[in-house]
């Protein structure tokens, strides 16, 4: 029994090289065909994630069933993502490589019909991301964009944004002066 949990059945070697391979080519293959996945994860996408995990698992581990080889595949690959996040950050270049430019999806209240399409999204889908963020309908936008990460981000037209620290500090001071005016009975009808 104790054998089976740290027997790895491959060299800790080969086990290294093959988990830092499968990153590596799921982070190539993310890039191309994830942004939309990160973005509006829905069903078709979620299964397509975890099967994505079941399918490259065993390129991962080989034969090895052991802890130890778990653990050591757990290790490779947050080593591994640690140093191509922190290379990221540090070069603007690689960064934008491995994740791409943010991607317009709309300007000056319409639908760029052409990107949508381009990254398999739905405008009723990105239509409830703009109301997650304060907008009634696309109409109300300055831009909607993807960002490399996956996160759209929508600017609302002046007009349409919601109220915010300065709006509501400008309000009370009007209430402030408003008031002081009925004390000294300053206001009239």
């Amino acid at each position: 029994m104790w054998q089976d949990l740290f027997d790895a059945g491959i060299s800790y070697g080969e086990k290294t090289v093959r988990t830092i391979a499968v990153y590596l080519i799921v982070l190539v293959l993310l890039r191309f065909f994830g942004k939309r996945d990160l973005a509006q994860l829905n069903t078709f996408d979620l299964v397509v994630m975890l099967l994505l995990s079941n399918v490259v698992q065993n390129a991962v581990i080989g034969p090895d069933n052991s802890m130890s080889g778990a653990a050591l595949g757990a290790a490779v690959l947050l080593a591994v993502n640690a140093v191509v996040a922190r290379s990221a950050l540090l070069s603007d270049r690689l960064g934008r490589l491995l994740e791409g430019r943010p991607v317009e999806l709309a300007r000056d209240g319409r639908w760029l019909r052409r990107e949508v399409r381009r990254y398999g999204l739905r405008t009723t889908d990105l239509d409830v991301a703009v109301r997650r963020q304060g907008g009634d309908d696309v109409t109300e936008t300055t831009s909607v964009s993807l960002e490399p990460g996956g996160a759209l981000v929508v600017t609302l037209r002046d007009g349409d944004q919601a109220a915010d620290k300065n709006d509501i500090a400008a309000l009370r001071a009007e209430i402030a002066a408003l008031r002081r005016r009925l004390e000294e009975g300053g206001l009239r009808g």
